[in-house]
């Protein structure tokens, strides 16, 4: 028998605090905002691009075009997980044409939504840079991808998985790690 045995990493204050560092630190990077369009992975991608948009409101007096992307049909695997996949819309506000494009995400894993997203991205059109931004890196990459912008590392073995949680779906903002354990 297997149970979950969980414990959190994060809380609301240590998110709050992660995503205001990101916020810098994608201002800093591109010298403001100028040319910088915000792209959200559904779901809780497009959440905490919205948290990044508001908080670069309140430093810089706007906030930069908000997009929000569903990669499910360009996932080289959704034919192996999902018989029939549910898609959602993908909202890209203004042209992302010679823009920086931050393309956002709650966790980094293996890479594989990341690269779905890059494909996506460039047929809606050509940006001039794409950017990533992550609240989470857990490792164990099977592409070659790394972020640009990693509110944390939570280095994780096999048998763990991060569980981000959001104010806007979820009910809280936290972070737990899983860890599945075999019952004796």
């Amino acid at each position: 028998m297997k149970t979950d045995v969980k414990a959190q990493i994060i809380d609301a204050e240590g998110m709050s605090r992660t995503i205001a560092r990101l916020t810098h630190e994608i201002l800093e990077r591109n010298r403001g905002m100028q040319d910088v369009v915000l792209v959200g992975m559904r779901t809780r991608g497009e959440y905490l691009a919205q948290r990044l948009a508001q908080k670069m409101e309140s430093i810089e007096g706007s906030s930069p075009p908000l997009g929000v992307l569903d990669v499910t049909l360009y996932r080289d695997d959704y034919r192996q997980r999902l018989r029939q996949p549910v898609v959602q819309s993908t909202e890209i506000p203004s042209g992302i044409e010679e823009k920086i494009v931050v393309l956002v995400d709650d966790v980094l894993y293996t890479g594989r939504s990341v690269r779905a997203a890059m494909g996506a991205l460039m047929d809606i059109g050509r940006p001039a840079e794409i950017q990533l931004a992550i609240l989470l890196d857990r490792g164990h990459r099977e592409l070659p991808i790394c972020a640009d912008f990693i509110g944390k590392n939570i280095p994780t073995a096999p048998n763990e998985e991060v569980q981000v949680k959001m104010q806007e779906i979820d009910d809280e903002d936290a972070v737990y790690l899983v860890t599945v354990q075999e019952d004796a």
